[in-house]
């Protein structure tokens, strides 16, 4: 079911200079600084001849990020993402075999412009994990 590795995602507590860092001192290719409101968080992502990684900040007083930092104040690794051929037949299967997808159960636009969902944790061994739509 699970497709490959699209990112991993970091939360960091200062976006831009996550971002210098690994543009600057790494030597990657970075993207600019996006806004996700749907989701609370701005991104970078963050190119690799095999996978990206996405850096998570702060959007708002509601931001999922905020609560994250507040328990990991250096910052740390946020979730996995894996690309699904059909999110919805993911999504249904995975919650017959008892995981639970958070939210609503209804996907929603990630940053990539394509669908996505998250299962809960303590279904995947305390990593939060996103499916996001191949």
């Amino acid at each position: 079911m699970l497709g490959r590795l699209n990112h991993v995602a970091i939360a960091v507590p200062d976006l831009e200079a996550a971002r210098a860092h690994y543009r600057d001192v790494l030597g990657a290719e970075v993207s600019e600084i996006e806004e996700q409101p749907e989701h609370g968080v701005r991104t970078v992502f963050v190119t690799l001849p095999n996978t990206k990684i996405e850096l998570l900040g702060v959007l708002g007083e509601n931001s999922p990020i905020a609560a994250f930092l507040a328990r990991n104040p250096a910052g740390g690794i946020h979730h996995l993402c894996f690309e699904v051929e059909d999110i919805l037949a993911a999504r249904d299967a995975l919650g017959a075999r008892g995981l639970r997808i958070l939210g609503d159960g209804r996907p929603k636009i990630g940053a990539h412009g394509k669908p996505v969902l998250f299962l809960h944790p303590k279904d995947c061994f305390g990593t939060l994990v996103e499916l996001e739509q191949a």
